[in-house]
């Protein structure tokens, strides 16, 4: 998060020596993801006149922990880390590279182990609340679906029109083994508090 640190640190010193309350900065580039479009630039960034700062969050390295993860019905902190290796689903729950940043439009999917990070997952119910924290904002997503489906299937990572967080882990949750199926839990982001101005994914 080196990258973005240092941008932001930039924009805070030109707001500041300007004296201005809102920025435009329209020669600043980025890039952004779509899963269907693949990387698409954006010449020109057009600030509203009512935000006093530009914070702009790029996707993480693999294995770097990027958030966390609180599930309150389970009484639970979890980091969340880019990737979903072997490696990085010891470290906490896995962000899977392929879609977007939590807070996104669009469907954001973690993956974790059923007999650690996502213990007790099917405990969840209907409306409960789950809360991404990162360092370009805070995002509260409430659920609204339960699925389960085989293991290959690919429609837990299809683009959404919304901002989706899907939750991904191995089901049957007492199979011993390679479980053949996956327990799925979606929510609708219901508020959020972002740092930044833009999410990019890169």
């Amino acid at each position: 998060m080196k990258r973005s640190r240092a941008v932001l640190t930039i924009v805070s010193v030109l707001v500041v020596s300007t004296g201005l309350g809102t920025v435009g900065y329209a020669g600043i580039q980025i890039y952004q993801m779509n899963s269907n479009l693949g990387t698409m630039y954006l010449p020109k960034l057009n600030i509203p006149t009512n935000v006093s700062s530009l914070q702009v969050a790029t996707a993480p390295k693999v294995g770097e922990i990027f958030g966390s993860l609180a599930i309150p019905r389970l009484q639970r902190v979890i980091p969340i880390v880019e990737g979903t290796g072997t490696k990085e689903l010891k470290m906490g729950v896995g962000h899977f590279v392929g879609s977007v940043m939590p807070g996104a439009t669009d469907n954001s999917v973690l993956a974790g182990h059923r007999d650690s990070v996502f213990r007790n997952l099917g405990s969840l119910k209907l409306g409960d609340l789950l809360t991404v924290t990162t360092d370009y904002g805070v995002f509260i997503y409430e659920v609204h679906k339960f699925r389960i489906v085989s293991a290959d299937d690919k429609t837990v990572i299809v683009p959404t029109s919304g901002a989706i967080l899907t939750l991904s882990t191995c089901y049957p949750f007492g199979y011993i083994g390679n479980a053949p199926k996956r327990y799925i839990v979606q929510a609708g982001l219901v508020e959020e508090k972002k740092i930044a101005s833009t999410i990019i994914n890169v």
